[in-house]
């Protein structure tokens, strides 16, 4: 439906204010709400005004249609259109005078009128005049308009005629203190959003200071635990070699002899001494790797001879009748270049616990090469009691054991897992554990066969020093971790794992890597939340985090990621992903998506 409602001549500049009046009027009549009655009346009286000035005169017109505009998507409510023309000598430079920029009584009248309408379309040629057609759409909340409807507003338009022009100033006037106070309410609510956003500001730095301290503190903790422990068991050390070396003299009867009783419990306080200079052992050693302080001796060596010398230490040992040990290569295996003595203890604390949890069958080690790889994977699968999946995690923390039957008449100290876990981590490596309650357990071993990086963990290295980068992966799922590091090479990288988020600040603080791959859906704290605290703490600010989630970009957020230096989804991990994803690490700014080229 096409409907013109009104029609007026313009010639004087007391048409500008009648001709405000009526678009006053239509537009009240259309159902427009008041703020859109003055843009109309307003867009009016500029267009109409430079009409008379400009061009002499011409005509306006009020129309109500329903049929498409050009360069407009098609809507369900109708449109006023309202469409000036005048007889004039044109526009020159029209896409001048309708741009933003500049100046000029002309050209701001159609800027305006082009910014409080919905559609404005301009037609104008030398000599031959202008013609300007504006648009807006009539309120969703407004009735569908029928022929006669539309007739009857047009004779409301021909009763009701122009007021007097003191009349509409005074309206202006109206409105004009209307949008002031409506300025004004709008500043006060500016004001107020302006101070609680300086509030909360204030808020978050507070929580960063509050993280700055906890953190130092932790540090502090930290450095005074190592001390305190690293003094104990050195003060350790000289009791309990006392407590061993006169047991040994009662036991070799070099005083006398013994009774069998005797000999009974001086057998139990040798074993007891024992189980504590392991302990003092474990400790020492603990504290050396996070203090940085524990020194690799590589050298080159077999598995062959590896195996021959642990065959060896096990076998005077009372292994249980039921149990047997063996020993098994599979495949040829290369000379290794590492710490034949850290290697060999992790293995010897491997075997250890699965003798310790296996009451009959088999405990078999095993080393392969793995595939595609340059490294070594030794094995220990025994066929004990296993560990159920939820204590996986566990084990592997200090001074903690599982609960079990054989819990009663086996002891431990439970560091021998958390211990060897860290010295793999020392020689390029990891620990990755395989169980299921009930039936039997495997524990793996990987190293590289070739250790480039000499420096002890903890140790901030210069890159311009350190053969290898210092990679950290932050995930709790192990699955995720071993395939992650299976695509990063071992002989260019030094693989640290966390497998939670304030695990992984932890090892960020310590270890200083050169770069984080970080898991977003993590139990313990959501990934996000632990790159805004590496961010805020001043020692790892600066290191390159990559996120690595199954979350899409579009899920994760722009703003909240924006910290991270990368992304690398898990749904595509490949070397070729994973070599990309850290060449972009070092490009700052937006996040970038490892499969993008």
């Amino acid at each position: 439906m096409n409907r013109s409602l009104l029609r007026l001549d313009l010639a004087q500049d007391r048409d500008i204010v009648a001709a405000r009046q009526r678009a006053r009027q239509v537009s009240a009549l259309l159902g427009f709400d008041s703020q859109d009655q003055v843009r109309i009346a307003t867009a009016v009286s500029e267009l109409v005004r430079n009409a008379i000035r400009h061009a002499g005169g011409g005509t306006i017109e009020f129309m109500l249609t329903e049929a498409p505009v050009h360069g407009v998507a098609p809507q369900a409510n109708p449109l006023l259109q309202i469409i000036i023309s005048d007889n004039g000598p044109g526009i020159a430079n029209l896409d001048d005078a309708i741009s933003d920029s500049g100046g000029g009584e002309l050209k701001l009248g159609l800027v305006a009128a082009r910014r409080l309408m919905d559609t404005f379309d301009v037609y104008s040629g030398k000599g031959r005049g202008t013609t300007i057609t504006l648009g807006k759409f009539l309120p969703r909340r407004t009735e569908g308009f029928t022929p006669m409807r539309a007739a009857t507003i047009v004779n409301q338009l021909s009763a009701s005629g122009t007021a007097d022009p003191t009349a509409e100033i005074q309206q202006q006037n109206r409105d004009l203190l209307r949008s002031l106070e409506e300025l004004r309410l709008r500043k006060e609510e500016l004001a107020h959003l302006n101070a609680e956003l300086e509030d909360t500001n204030r808020g978050v730095m507070a929580l960063y200071a509050e993280l700055e301290e906890r953190a130092a503190h932790l540090r502090l903790a930290d450095e005074t635990k190592t001390r305190f422990l690293s003094a104990v068991s050195h003060e350790f050390r000289t009791p309990v070699n006392s407590i061993l070396a006169l047991s040994k003299i009662l036991l070799h009867r070099l005083d006398g002899e013994l009774s069998a009783e005797q000999e009974k419990q001086v057998s139990y306080i040798r074993q007891a001494a024992e189980q504590l200079s392991t302990m003092v052992d474990d400790l020492l050693d603990l504290r050396k790797v996070e203090s940085g302080k524990l020194q690799l001796r590589v050298e080159k060596f077999n598995v062959t001879d590896l195996f021959g010398a642990l065959r060896g230490m096990f076998k005077p040992l009372s292994i249980k009748d039921t149990v047997s040990l063996s020993f098994e290569e599979i495949g040829a295996l290369p000379d290794l270049y590492s710490d034949q003595g850290k290697v060999s203890q992790i293995l010897r604390n491997l075997i250890s616990n699965a003798l310790k949890f296996t009451e009959a069958g088999t405990v078999r080690v095993t080393a392969k090469l793995a595939a595609d790889t340059d490294m070594i994977v030794f094995s220990v699968a025994d066929t004990g009691i296993g560990i159920a999946a939820q204590n996986h995690r566990h084990i592997f923390d200090e001074f903690t054991q599982v609960e079990n039957p054989l819990q009663k008449s086996v002891k431990g100290t439970g560091l021998g897992l958390p211990l060897s876990q860290k010295l793999a981590g020392l020689l390029g490596g990891t620990i990755d554990v395989a169980s299921e309650l009930g039936k039997g357990s495997v524990f793996s071993l990987a190293i590289p066969v070739r250790l480039q990086s000499l420096a002890p963990l903890g140790t901030p290295v210069p890159a311009e020093t350190r053969s290898a980068q210092r990679v950290l992966i932050v995930d709790d799922s192990e699955i995720e971790r071993y395939a992650l590091r299976q695509f990063l090479s071992s002989s260019t990288y030094e693989v640290i794992e966390a497998t939670g988020g304030y695990d992984g600040l932890r090892l960020a603080r310590q270890s200083r890597p050169d770069l984080i791959f970080l898991d977003l859906a993590m139990p313990d704290v959501h990934g996000l939340e632990v790159l805004k605290m590496l961010k805020a703490i001043e020692e790892t600010r600066p290191i390159p985090v990559i996120l690595f989630t199954s979350q899409r970009p579009d899920d994760i957020g722009e703003e909240q990621a924006v910290a991270a230096s990368g992304l690398l989804l898990k749904s595509e991990l490949s070397r070729e992903s994973v070599a990309a994803a850290i060449r972009r690490a070092s490009s700052p700014g937006e996040i970038h998506h490892a499969s993008q080229t």
